[in-house]
């Protein structure tokens, strides 16, 4: 006992002197050097902690270490020491509520019999929430990432921070980049890229700023990214009873389904955040399938949707849908017109064109066919004297193509947001269709609506081969005359 009195002592006096002081250093080196293995020093919630939360320190030794001390760098003195009561091989320093002034570097190192044991690695202790002007995190190009691809992660701020910082819920991703002032945005900004993505990048990420003579205290974090992890697997397909053109106020329900038995299925909307995720329901045919409720539709619900299933023993996606846009009318304030040449009666294989024209900006013209299931034409707009315009030409008409039609505006700053509709223009074709060896034909115009299944009901196939292909169309147009059937003459 006589020499843990005397190191104590000692120990005591080296803390007395000047922290830059030869003795000190000779000291410190004397002590140090150590006999015993170095202990190992760790953040028991994370080092990267939020100020004004708890948090602990824990130093772990041996079993028969008598004196655990906690170091900060820059300190002349120990930042805490603990004696255990019982043979124990690990000390906690708690901390009630964290400040900027506990952040820093932190060692320690514990002393036995056998003498004093080396430091402890370094461990970085980072407190958040310092300043307040908050970052804003996205995916480029989305948040939905398929396995083994690249993924850029973009972090923008309008405080003038020196480094940006990456971390990931889990910790296993921490990344600091300079930040670079884009003046196009006005702002600041580092991208960090992430080469080859494996299912550990999947999870929540967050980015935050510092200034670099203050390296331990950051910014307020931004808000979580979610980012998803896609394999390729079989893509499901999503749907839409209502449409694709809606007025502000419609109800609106988007169906992912898939003849694959997925449990889970998620809805994306492009440049958004959030990704839905609904439970599976199954059908008798052998369908899985899950409805989005959206309505009632507004200007934020127009988009790019896509759909992902995914088995509840994986975190990984499947590929996903083919892409669903939802274009809201009304949100720009002016009609178009649409008018017919040479006229809107016409015989089966004339030709037709149908005439879009806005004497306002326009920068894309959509064609809509009253209940069609196809996706609206699009076509850029030309500017022709003082008018904009597009042509929508119809080569070799069939009966399949009668109908009303309307077209619409819409400007590339907000490409899902339309104008008023045109008035309605009809459209008849006259006279029969002839079949040709090996041509594939309708039977008839397509329903004026796509039923969705719902669960438990069963729905006979009527076609011998179907376009498009998934197996949740058969159910969704069970009548013969809206399938796409085959014929061999």
């Amino acid at each position: 006992m006589t020499f843990t009195f005397t190191a104590l002592l000692c120990l005591g006096e080296m803390y007395s002197l000047h922290a830059n002081g030869k003795h000190t250093q000779l000291l410190l080196s004397y002590f140090l050097a150590g006999t015993l293995h170095k202990p190992i020093i760790k953040a028991e919630t994370g080092s990267v902690v939020t100020s004004g939360s708890p948090m602990t320190i824990c130093c772990e030794g041996s079993l028969d270490a008598e004196i655990y001390v906690l170091h900060k760098e820059g300190s002349q003195k120990p930042w805490g020491t603990q004696t255990p009561e019982k043979p124990e091989n690990k000390a906690k320093f708690s901390i009630p509520s964290v400040t900027k002034q506990h952040g820093g570097q932190y060692r320690c190192y514990c002393y036995s019999s056998a003498g004093w044991s080396e430091r402890s690695d370094t461990l970085e202790l980072v407190v958040t929430g310092i300043y307040h002007k908050k970052p804003r995190l996205t995916a480029l190009p989305s948040p939905v990432v398929t396995l083994g691809e690249n993924m850029t992660l973009q972090c923008v701020s309008q405080e003038g921070y020196d480094e940006l910082v990456l971390t990931k819920e889990d910790q296993k991703f921490l990344s600091s980049l300079n930040s670079q002032f884009i003046y196009s945005i006005i702002q600041y900004q580092a991208l960090f890229s992430i080469d080859h993505v494996t299912s550990d990048h999947g999870g929540t990420f967050r980015c935050y700023g510092y200034y670099n003579q203050t390296p331990h205290m950051w910014s307020v974090p931004s808000e979580p990214l979610e980012i998803h992890i896609t394999v390729l697997s079989k893509k499901p397909s999503l749907l839409t009873h209502q449409g694709q053109i809606l007025d502000p106020g419609k109800s609106l329900t988007l169906q992912c389904c898939s003849d694959i038995n997925y449990d889970r299925f998620a809805l994306y909307k492009l440049g958004g955040a959030d990704f839905t995720q609904n439970g599976g329901q199954w059908t008798q045919s052998g369908l899985s399938l899950a409805n989005f409720t959206l309505g009632p539709v507004s200007s934020s619900t127009g988009g790019q949707y896509r759909c992902y299933g995914a088995h509840n023993l994986s975190s990984e996606w499947s590929a996903s849908s083919d892409p669903l846009d939802i274009l809201i009318t009304g949100q720009r304030p002016f009609s178009p017109s649409l008018s017919v040449k040479p006229n809107s009666t016409v015989h089966s294989g004339d030709n037709v064109t149908l005439l879009c024209q806005s004497p306002y900006k326009v920068d894309t013209f959509i064609l809509s066919k009253e209940g069609a299931a196809q996706q609206p034409q699009q076509l850029k707009s030309k500017s022709e004297a003082w008018d904009f315009q597009a042509e929508f030409s119809m080569s070799a008409v069939t009966s399949a193509l009668s109908g009303t039609y309307r077209c619409y505006g819409s400007q590339d700053s907000s490409p899902y947001l339309l104008s008023y509709g045109s008035d309605p223009v009809e459209l008849m074709v006259s006279g029969e269709v002839t079949l040709n060896s090996q041509r594939s034909i309708r039977a008839s115009s397509p329903p004026p609506s796509r039923p969705m299944p719902t669960a438990g009901e069963y729905q006979a196939p009527q076609c011998r081969e179907y376009a498009p292909s998934p197996g949740c169309l058969t159910a969704l147009n069970p009548e013969k005359s809206s399938c796409l059937c085959h014929f061999s003459l």
